[in-house]
């Protein structure tokens, strides 16, 4: 189950990865990715949330997400959250979140809850054993708005790869399809920033979509960083190999 022994302070911003063991997929259809939207909205509580309930209240939303693309009336949200998602990406095979943390141990809970409760579904599923994700999630802090617009492109681009496999390489080869294809990938929350209903319950974006000056701000930002690539990614991505590498002598790895 995934764990930190890493202190998060409240109010405080934090880019974390989730990563599957072996880089296994752990999302193989898309009930696989609703299940995952799922557990980030579910699991974000401090309530103890009882199994039935909660299957009602998914089958109650899988059905909305697919029909009205919204929270179904009558579905009253009385979850005490820990967290605030800011923004996340699901790939095959590992998980961006950007999370504040909002109560004591929030993001240590959170994740542990989702590696626990997707990993558990994930089994059953496929008839396996074992975990799913890697020990430790990585985790780095957002100590400025700059850094928060940088790491906002960061997760947001991550599914490029599914198209241009080679773009972090040779760079992104066709621009318009590219943003036309995130702004259209379900599994990720851009496309709510931009002003697509998609998993409008999911994520908080007030806080965010200020700092980056509304929908159309969002949207010419992300735009622009895929027709004129300049240093966002290579930040991003150093942040987390730092982390990473952080990790691996933590757990003598």
């Amino acid at each position: 189950m995934p764990y930190r022994e890493q202190q998060f302070a409240n109010s405080e911003i934090y880019h974390v990865t989730l990563r599957a063991i072996d880089d296994n997929l752990i999302f193989k259809d898309i009930d696989d990715y609703y299940r995952g939207i799922f557990s980030i909205y579910e699991f974000n509580t401090a309530r103890l949330v009882k199994i039935r309930e909660r299957r009602k209240v998914r089958a109650q939303m899988k059905k909305a997400l697919k029909e009205t693309i919204t929270v179904p009336t009558g579905v009253n949200d009385e979850r005490d959250k820990i967290v605030e998602v800011l923004t996340f990406s699901l790939m095959p095979n590992h998980i961006h979140l950007l999370l504040k943390q909002l109560k004591d141990e929030g993001i240590s809970n959170f994740m542990q809850k989702i590696g626990g409760g997707y990993g558990g579904y994930f089994n059953r599923k496929y008839n396996r054993k074992g975990h799913v994700f890697q020990n430790r999630f990585v985790s780095v802090h957002i100590e400025d708005d700059n850094q928060l617009k940088v790491v906002f492109v960061y997760i947001h681009a991550n599914p490029i790869s599914l198209i241009e496999p080679k773009w972090k390489e040779i760079g992104i080869q066709n621009p318009e399809k590219v943003i036309k294809f995130l702004e259209n990938y379900k599994w990720s929350s851009y496309p709510d920033y931009i002003g697509k209903k998609n998993f409008p319950s999911v994520t908080e974006r007030e806080f965010l979509s200020k700092v980056m000056n509304g929908p159309q701000g969002c949207k010419k930002f992300v735009e622009n960083w895929i027709r004129y690539k300049g240093e966002i990614r290579e930040f991003a991505e150093l942040a987390l190999e730092e982390a990473e590498e952080k990790e691996k002598h933590r757990s003598g790895r």
